[in-house]
């Protein structure tokens, strides 16, 4: 796939790898829509009480049941909506900035809390927080009627757009090279095949150990596609960043949809007060971020941080005009070849690295120092090899901030250049190619995330060459380390000449 790896000061080779071990990480989750058309985000959100489509049977069900728990009320400022993301929630009045927009009790939370209580909490025990709420989702359908969530959970959709749920086809549009098998492509397509591998591997020891032992809770069969719908809802509807509280799924609040107006996360609170005529209670609540006419649609940020590959692997959707969500990362690694391999990982895990590093480079944003630090550390070799003496152990790190040598500056330059151009040429289409597509319009919701994917990682492949291309016209003009140390020393004059005395 198209990510950078080893670089060894002997061997330049191909630096292209895929992930590996991918684990589920709870807090990158956030909320989404249940998207009924599938359509993507639009910030065109303004519903008009004279054409205002009908609410399926299920939502208004679902609303009643928030009525009946005293969730809801006539005061409630917000109510469900059809809009162009599928279903939201809406306005009923003006809202103002940090107005409260709704607030939920901890009773009817999806968490690993809920799970542990629940009838299959002691088969939990042990279990990894999001597979343990993964069971009481799936436990709680199978209950049907009976489940205290029954009116949420019919709300809920079968799969959203995430690329975990896409087909083998429609995988092939954030493939690079024709043979699907090769799993070369955008780093998307290596990280969705990467998900789907450990959730079905989790997915096989769960069934083994859990669900196959206990037909008494678990009567029916529960499938790998049963348990891919429940990751799906955990990866794309549960917030994370609420006090002690790393992965927990509201009903009713995760009907609000994202808007990249909204430039803040700090919406989401958990407070204390009345959850019932009698009782207190921790509540989830959501200020609005923006302020709102009756009408408007309610919007949140998910993550300002995600790039667009997660959006698309979490969420199902990208903002296809934002650029700065456009990433591409970086992976390089210590060759355990390396003749100094023991050196070198000592340097790095003094400064809060390994043996692998992990680089995030977004569209318009300078590298890293860090990740050059990193590069020049893995490239670090001959004449100049004398720096990873232990002498220099709690010095090094410092000195790699700047260019060591021409020799290590050029090595880098031609290795990370070449592994741009050859992950480059595995896509097979053109960003021009793909801007032709998304200006011409008419793609599907999921060939246009596929197109904004592909198009977005090329472009920061791009860029990331044309920053060593420059480095490399520079290379006779940089002041290397030798230079540096020189002056330090006073032994270089004003025109860069090296001072000699001569003993009288």
């Amino acid at each position: 796939m198209a990510s950078l790896s080893t670089i060894h000061h002997l061997k330049p080779s191909s630096i292209l790898k895929t992930p590996q071990n991918y684990r589920f990480s709870p807090s990158k989750t956030r909320p989404t829509v249940h998207h009924f058309n599938n359509r993507s985000l639009s910030p065109k959100s303004v519903l008009s009480t004279e054409t205002e489509p009908k609410i399926p049977q299920k939502v208004e069900r679902f609303w009643q049941w928030l009525q009946d728990e005293g969730i809801v009320s006539s005061k409630t400022p917000v109510k469900p909506g059809i809009v162009p993301e599928g279903l939201g929630l809406v306005a009923t009045r003006d809202i103002s900035r940090n107005d409260v927009v709704l607030e939920v009790p901890r009773r009817l939370w999806i968490n690993p809390d809920a799970a542990a209580s629940s009838d299959i909490g002691t088969l939990c025990s042990g279990l990894k927080p999001w597979i343990s709420v993964a069971l009481l989702l799936l436990r709680e359908r199978l209950k049907g009627d009976d489940s205290k969530w029954k009116h949420y959970l019919d709300v809920l959709p079968q799969a959203t757009d995430s690329t975990i749920y896409w087909s083998e086809e429609e995988l092939l549009e954030i493939q690079g090279i024709e043979i699907f098998d090769t799993c070369e492509g955008t780093q998307l397509l290596s990280t969705t095949l990467s998900v789907k591998e450990y959730v079905q591997n989790e997915f096989l020891k769960i069934e083994e150990e859990i669900i196959l032992p206990n037909k008494q809770l678990f009567p029916c069969a529960v499938t790998l596609d049963d348990f891919f719908w429940a990751f799906g809802m955990l990866r794309s509807r549960a917030f994370s960043r609420i006090r002690n509280q790393n992965l927990v799924i509201i009903p009713f609040a995760d009907l609000i949809n994202h808007s990249s107006k909204v430039t803040t996360e700090d919406h989401a609170h958990e407070v204390r007060g009345a959850a019932g005529l009698f009782s207190w209670d921790y509540l989830f609540q959501i200020r609005s971020p923006l302020s709102l006419k009756a009408g408007e649609q309610v919007f949140i940020q998910y993550d300002l941080n995600k790039s667009s590959a997660d959006m698309a692997l979490d969420y199902g959707f990208i903002e296809l005009e934002n650029s700065s969500r456009n990433a591409f990362t970086l992976t390089l690694e210590i060759s355990e070849s390396d003749q100094f391999y023991g050196d070198k990982l000592d340097i790095a895990e003094l400064n809060g690295l390994g043996e692998s590093a992990y680089f995030d480079i977004k569209d318009g944003q300078p590298l890293q120092t860090e990740m050059l630090q990193y590069l020049r550390l893995v490239a670090l070799g001959g004449t100049d090899a004398f720096l990873l003496e232990s002498i220099f152990r709690n010095q090094v790190w410092g000195f790699l901030e700047l260019p060591v040598s021409r020799a290590n500056e050029e090595l880098i330059c031609q290795v990370v250049r070449s592994a741009c151009k050859s992950a480059l040429a595995g896509y097979h289409t053109s960003i021009e190619e793909d801007e032709k597509l998304i200006e011409e319009g008419n793609l599907s919701s999921r060939l246009a995330v596929a197109v904004g994917i592909r198009r977005g990682e090329k472009k920061v492949l791009q860029q990331i060459d044309d920053i060593f291309r420059e480095r490399e016209s520079e290379l006779d003009f940089l002041e290397y380390y030798q230079e540096r140390r020189l002056k330090d020393l006073g032994l270089v004059g004003e025109q860069g000449d090296i001072i000699f005395w001569e003993p009288k």
